[in-house]
């Protein structure tokens, strides 16, 4: 796949920069990082990455996890097995967006009823499962 974006500009603290690569690709930046997204196969893209909805999935669960292994780790648990599942349901209606998101986390031991309890205030804390419950102001310009 070739990179046919215009050169990068700086991308600042806080931003994203999306540069259309080929079909339906594109390369994000952030801090220093680039991702790939792109369509699958059978959307009209040559799947080179996960979609955009997969992303925002993907930052729910990472998000999530992040918080797990924070409490872990403070509770000086092994959190090395840790992992959270997510699966995901579009709506069938409109507009297109995402219906349902379950997450599972699993833990590398058991926990008491009350650490669980613990951890689930503490994953309350996620920013991402936070923005979702509160949605950002989302203004779109055009240049």
């Amino acid at each position: 796949m070739t990179d046919n974006s215009p050169p990068a500009t700086p991308v600042l603290p806080g931003q994203v920069q999306v540069s259309q690569l080929e079909g339906q690709a594109f390369a994000v930046r952030v801090r220093g990082h680039t991702l790939i997204t792109d369509q699958p196969v059978e959307a009209g893209g040559d799947d080179h990455g996960p979609t955009p909805v997969e992303v925002l999935v993907v930052s729910l669960a990472s998000c999530v996890a992040y918080y797990a292994g924070r409490f872990l780790e403070r509770h000086h648990l092994d959190r090395e097995r840790l992992r959270v599942l997510a699966d995901f349901t579009m709506a069938d209606d409109r507009p297109a967006r995402v219906a349902s998101v379950r997450l599972r986390v699993l833990l590398p031991h058991e926990l008491s009823r009350t650490r669980l309890e613990a951890l689930r205030a503490v994953i309350d804390h996620c920013t991402v499962h936070n923005t979702l419950r509160q949605p950002p102001e989302i203004r779109v310009e055009f240049r």
